[in-house]
């Protein structure tokens, strides 16, 4: 195999790899969403519930007053409403990243494929690299026949 081949594999598992990572900080960030909508649902319950004639803001309601619950309400609205956006924020964000990723494993991949459909249809018209005849094997050493395997070889024993 060699050095080029030896990085490709290794760039492609490494795109695996990161595609899935994005994947799952995708559905942290949908998770971290709903967790954004349970408070902001409470938020608006609680000042619904304690205040008596709340004033209104779009659809949130809210009233500044004295009372605890009050503050309690509107904070609780306004901190679900912060982690609601920043939660759908995070999920477009780690979706284009994984949609990246994807694109660029299936670049790594074609571009193996039409190596590997190369290196066929050189060896189909019989270019491929042969042991000089005479030459025998020591099998307890590595063949050093081809220069292009032993440096790929001593590379990834390193």
């Amino acid at each position: 195999m060699s050095e080029v081949a030896v990085s490709m594999l290794s760039f492609s598992y490494y795109l695996h790899d990161r595609a899935e990572e994005s994947r799952h900080n995708e559905s942290m960030g949908l998770l971290i969403a709903v967790i954004g909508a349970v408070f902001m649902v409470g938020g608006i319950r609680l000042t619904v519930v304690t205040v008596q004639r709340p004033e209104w803001f779009l659809i949130f309601p809210y009233q500044a007053g004295s009372s605890p619950y009050e503050f309690l309400g509107l904070s609780f609205t306004l901190v679900g409403i912060i982690v609601l956006l920043i939660g759908f924020g995070l999920t477009i964000y780690f979706g284009a990243q994984r949609v990246w990723y994807n694109s660029a494993l299936k670049e790594a991949y074609r571009a193996e494929e039409e190596r590997l459909k190369a290196q066929k249809k050189a060896s189909k018209e019989g270019n491929f690299p042969t042991m000089p005849v005479g030459e025998t094997i020591d099998p307890t050493q590595p063949y050093t026949g081809i220069p292009e395997l032993k440096q790929s070889f001593d590379e990834v024993k390193k």
